[in-house]
């Protein structure tokens, strides 16, 4: 790790939450990244009941750039997020998920793209931590550049564990939206796009993602998504999102139910109860929001 007394050029943000079980792998695979430019993690606790701190503490000696921040206020990723960067000296922050690993010459090549531009994001990469049931049903919407959003069709976005960004580009956007536990990436990319920055696809910098891996898990994260894609589009539709009609949605249930008793068979039941959670989600947030997005 290059290292000097010079301003942190970047610094590497980790929200925590009860991540024993994956962040060691993940500050192994940043001990061995290499930059010449000086640089630290931040790792944001927010309320963690495990032994993520003792785990966190046993890589100080090895990474002597590493800090652990009391993000304890309160819940959520995007407070912890907010904490973590509020808290950091960079001049550019990258994001990781406490769950994922960085590959071979992220940093380096992180870093470089944000001296180039003010606002990043990192290639997805399924394979590594996934069992290959999962890759069936999540396709990677990240390899080859960044997320289309089109549902309506609106600005391109990436996965929250990947954006890099600068100081005072993060700082002028207000950070993270804390009301919204989920896709406040989506929104933080589009707040930064509004205001005149372009997203930038570094596919040099390798983020391994860890995807769900239990049919519960699946559900509820479609569950979430599903949600907060209707708060989205309740923020968004004002500010150019194109409106949504009832028809397609209405489609995609009729053709839903006609899926489910496909439900027994074990090969198509991620896939099914992935796109129940989403549906039923959407319903939610309709209720909750005040909108029709179905």
């Amino acid at each position: 790790m290059g290292q000097n007394n010079n301003k942190l050029k970047l610094s590497v943000v980790i929200p925590c939450y009860n991540g024993a079980d994956t962040i060691a792998n993940l500050l192994e695979s940043l001990q061995n990244q290499d930059w010449d430019k000086p640089w630290e993690i931040v790792v944001a606790d927010n309320r963690s009941t495990d032994n993520s701190r003792m785990v966190i503490e046993g890589f100080m000696d090895r990474l002597p750039n590493l800090r652990v921040v009391d993000a304890f206020e309160r819940q959520g990723q995007p407070y912890a997020l907010n904490k973590g960067v509020k808290s950091s000296r960079g001049e550019a922050v990258a994001f990781c998920d406490v769950d994922d690993e960085v590959g071979h010459g992220w940093l380096a090549a992180m870093g470089n793209a944000l001296e180039k531009y003010d606002f990043v994001a990192a290639r997805f990469d399924f394979e590594k931590l996934n069992p290959p049931w999962t890759l069936k049903y999540r396709p990677n919407y990240q390899k080859y550049g960044v997320q289309q959003y089109n549902y309506p069709p609106f600005l391109p976005h990436a996965g929250g564990g990947s954006l890099g960004v600068k100081r005072f580009l993060f700082d002028m956007v207000g950070g993270f939206d804390e009301g919204f536990p989920a896709l406040h990436d989506t929104d933080f990319c589009w707040k930064v796009q509004l205001a005149g920055y372009k997203l930038h696809f570094v596919p040099e910098a390798v983020m391994h993602i860890r995807l769900r891996d239990t049919l519960g898990g699946l559900f509820k994260q479609a569950s979430y998504y599903g949600e907060y894609n209707v708060k989205l589009y309740a923020k968004y539709r004002d500010l150019g999102m194109p409106e949504l009609s009832w028809r397609p949605g209405l489609r995609q249930w009729k053709r839903l139910l006609r899926r489910l008793p496909r439900l027994r068979h074990a090969a198509e039941r991620p896939q099914i109860l992935r796109s129940l959670g989403w549906r039923y989600g959407r319903v939610k947030g309709c209720l909750k929001y005040r909108t029709s997005a179905l």
